[in-house]
């Protein structure tokens, strides 16, 4: 009976037969050539339509090198003397190479985050060899892009219109423009091999298109176009142990792309809505337990108070299976179905629930800043003296890229040349827990805790996922002795 129950899951969930029916007729037009004139059909005139729009990027950043500590060693001046001009630092102009694609008649081209960090200049070379200076209009390193605006005047550039990345389909003809080697323009095509590639470790984000068009370093942030002439996605990065193509790419799907867009033109900053559950990928053994005959799904292990999803009915122990009708298989697939949404926007969730399917709708909102940040930096006769800390909340995590659920009180920064930097005691990243027995939630916590700091320190931390306990004596001299941190 389970197993009967379970097979229709995704067809009563995320109603199937409708969107079956919905896009019957684009299956219907995609047929297989019948004879050797529809074979040898060009692609020729979509090239034409499409390559103008996609662009040479150039970067160019200065580095300046340190100077190095064996031209301030004794023995060294007294065989070359005290010559100041030994090892002065060195400016070292570092280049790179990448791809873009306009967006807007008026200039804006999406390319990789990575093609432009760290850049000092930034220059588009369009594809009938125009150059340009390009300014950074906005950067998003959890989706790997970034928005780029040029200056051509008047004049109306040539631009790709944005495709419903949701419509790609396994097998789809696509073609990847880009910029490979730096050797200038060139078209490579393919097919589309997977449309919901996840856990690749290229971003925070990551929800990919996956193609066999030959991909090469320097077509990142290039376009992937369908036969409809229509961005398909931003050609990312490639799976390859040569660094060289392997038939194996990854693009980001023009839907993500297009909320960065939006964020740039309208919004001027960067700001997604979260659902606030916290889960875990559905196995075999968890779907076997639940009453599924298959994996796939995200497991909810935790809601986060006052977020969008504990204002609905979902509960921890459900299932959610599905997304505004698009199935999902794992923690990376949600993420991305709610990082494309706006703030405000309601979404049907399909959840599986003690052996039966039920539904939820959930209003988007923005993570909260609450409590608010109160950055402070400490300062007095305490092992903490010269760290900046910080409450954390949702919004907070979500400008330091770190997990949204994370609470407490956080390290932002420990001054240099402080006891705490000496000793180890304290780290940027690290979770202040408790001080001498008393709980440490908010910053406020903190300051009353060290108002009028005592001469010995028990103090526990979070240090990238270990738990520590710091033992720490402050000497009449105002120095620290005692066993330092570790493992508890």
């Amino acid at each position: 009976m389970i197993k009967k129950i379970t097979k229709t899951i995704l067809a009563v969930a995320i109603s199937v037969p409708l969107f079956a029916a919905s896009t019957q007729a684009q299956i219907d037009n995609r047929v297989v050539p019948e004879n050797r004139s529809q074979v040898q059909l060009s692609y020729a005139p979509l090239v034409n339509n499409t390559a103008p729009a996609v662009v040479n990027i150039y970067t160019k950043s200065v580095k300046r090198q340190r100077r190095s500590a064996l031209f301030d060693d004794p023995i060294f001046k007294r065989f070359f003397g005290n010559n100041n001009s030994f090892g002065v630092p060195q400016e070292r102009v570092q280049r790179s190479l990448g791809s873009g694609v306009i967006v807007r008649a008026n200039g804006v081209i999406v390319t990789n985050h990575h093609v432009i960090k760290g850049a000092d200049e930034i220059t588009v070379v369009l594809n009938d060899r125009r150059e340009f200076d390009a300014k950074l209009v906005l950067e998003d390193p959890r989706t790997d892009l970034a928005i780029l605006q040029i200056n051509a005047g008047s004049e109306e550039l040539q631009s790709l219109e944005l495709q419903d990345s949701d419509e790609v389909q396994v097998g789809d003809i696509v073609l990847a423009i880009g910029n490979p080697f730096g050797i200038g323009q060139t078209v490579t095509g393919g097919i589309v091999s997977a449309t919901a590639r996840t856990q690749q470790g290229i971003n925070d984000l990551g929800f990919f298109i996956q193609t066999d068009a030959a991909v090469n370093p320097g077509n990142s942030g290039g376009a992937l176009v369908g036969l409809d002439g229509k961005l398909m996605g931003i050609n990312t990065a490639i799976l390859s142990r040569t660094g060289a193509s392997n038939g194996i790419g990854f693009a980001v799907p023009a839907n993500m792309v297009n909320t960065v867009i939006r964020a740039a033109l309208n919004e001027g900053q960067l700001a997604r809505p979260w659902l606030g559950v916290q889960g875990k990928t559905l196995t075999n053994n968890l779907a076997a337990a639940l009453g599924l005959d298959r994996p796939g799904g995200i497991l909810v292990d935790d809601i986060y108070p006052g977020s969008p999803a504990s204002k609905t009915d979902i509960q921890a122990g459900d299932v959610i299976l599905a997304f505004d009708e698009k199935e999902v298989l794992d923690k990376g697939a949600l993420d991305f179905r709610v990082a494309t949404k706006k703030d405000g926007d309601i979404s049907k969730l399909v959840i599986w629930r003690e052996g039966r399917i039920t539904y939820a709708d959930v209003q988007l909102s923005m993570p909260p800043e609450d409590p608010p940040m109160n950055m402070q930096e400490l300062d007095g006769r305490h092992p903490f003296q010269g760290a900046t800390v910080l409450n954390l909340s949702p919004k907070t995590n979500e400008e330091l890229q770190i997990d949204l659920f994370k609470r407490g009180v956080m390290v932002g920064k420990v001054r240099k040349n402080t006891p705490a930097t000496y000793y180890g005691l304290l780290r940027a990243g690290d979770v202040i827990q408790t001080i001498n027995g008393q709980q440490i939630d908010f910053v406020k916590n903190l300051l009353t805790a060290l108002e009028n700091p005592p001469r010995e320190f028990v103090y526990d931390i979070v240090r990238r996922g270990n738990f520590l306990r710091c033992e720490v004596r402050v000497t009449t001299n105002n120095r620290l002795s005692g066993r330092g941190c570790y493992q508890r």
